[in-house]
């Protein structure tokens, strides 16, 4: 390995730097690809997988990719103890469908019994706190899960997950989901999450590091991605030239260029990314050995490719 393992919680086991997302990846391979796929991720540093429930909401139309991740990881043959899967849990129809709900039935389609953590998903209105710590927390005392995180969440009700937490003796969120990159740095790096991260509070996940590949191919996306906060991707993709140019001089992909840029903050536990080639993945793994050897060099090279410094750092999107 060729980067130190960090947790993503306080007090938590040390994960992969690199994680494996789900939206429109296993469902873009075969079978057999996505059973070498797998493999070839534990091997590499990276058998992290997240495994969303994506049955609901606006991502429906990958409702089958926890089903074919789950044979591919069956077929596999990795022991369970050799990765850490990550669930998620969703807010748009929450508490009318419950967290439980959604959670047995995610792991009942990819055939398991448990997820190391999981991640509660963004919200349009903000939630009930209380009932939502104190709802995540029964998954956790009935073995169901270790831990959470949340995935873009405003600051405000991060904090206020946090405090309700603490006052009720319960767990609260270990880590923050968010979108960073190259680019987009904001609501990682500022006044908002920034001190958060800097007291060991939150570990970050880093989430959209390409923007839904145009950062990784200098291509507009041909699929749905994630949200535009600020309406900033067309100058976004203005700069691909650049971080292609900055890549081609450290002997890496815009890619690779990417996750090593997030896995310089110091709090990043884990960069979360799509790949449905394992040509993809190989190339990716160059940035641990990126960061190892040219990580204050790169984000020096880097520096003044941040195009959100004028979007609020608050998590309101």
């Amino acid at each position: 390995m060729t980067r130190p393992r960090l947790p993503l919680h306080p007090g938590g086991a040390p994960v992969p730097p690199l994680a494996l997302g789900s939206w429109n990846t296993w469902d873009r391979m075969p079978h057999a690809e996505a059973v070498r796929m797998i493999e070839r991720a534990v091997a590499l540093d990276a058998g992290f997988f997240d495994v969303a429930y994506y049955n609901m909401g606006p991502h429906a139309e990958n409702s089958t990719t926890d089903i074919r991740f789950g044979h591919a990881l069956r077929e596999s043959g990795v022991a369970r103890s050799d990765i850490v899967l990550c669930g998620k849990l969703w807010l748009w129809d929450w508490p009318n469908q419950g967290f439980r709900a959604q959670l047995m039935e995610s792991l009942d389609r990819a055939g398991l019994d448990r997820f190391d953590t999981l991640v509660v998903g963004d919200y349009l209105d903000a939630p009930d706190m209380s009932r939502l710590v104190a709802d995540v927390n029964e998954l956790i005392a009935d073995g169901l899960v270790d831990s959470w995180g949340i995935n873009n969440w405003r600051i405000a009700q991060t904090r206020e997950a946090l405090s309700e937490a603490q006052r009720r003796g319960l767990a609260g969120p270990g880590f923050a989901q968010l979108k960073y990159g190259i680019a987009r740095r904001s609501m990682a790096e500022g006044d908002a999450y920034g001190p958060l991260f800097a007291d060991g509070t939150l570990a970050l996940q880093a989430s959209d590091v390409f923007e839904g590949g145009i950062l990784a191919t200098g291509r507009q996306p041909q699929r749905k991605i994630g949200a535009d906060v600020g309406g900033i991707r067309e100058r976004i993709a203005a700069i691909f030239p650049e971080v292609a140019r900055i890549a081609a001089e450290f002997s890496v992909t815009p890619a690779a260029l990417g996750i090593a840029f997030c896995l310089t903050h110091p709090a990043t536990a884990s960069v979360l990314f799509g790949a449905s080639r394992i040509e993809q993945l190989e190339q990716n793994h160059a940035a641990l050995a990126l960061v190892r050897d040219h990580g204050d060099d790169l984000r020096a090279a880097l520096a003044g490719l941040w195009v959100d410094r004028d979007v609020r750092a608050d998590g309101v999107w």
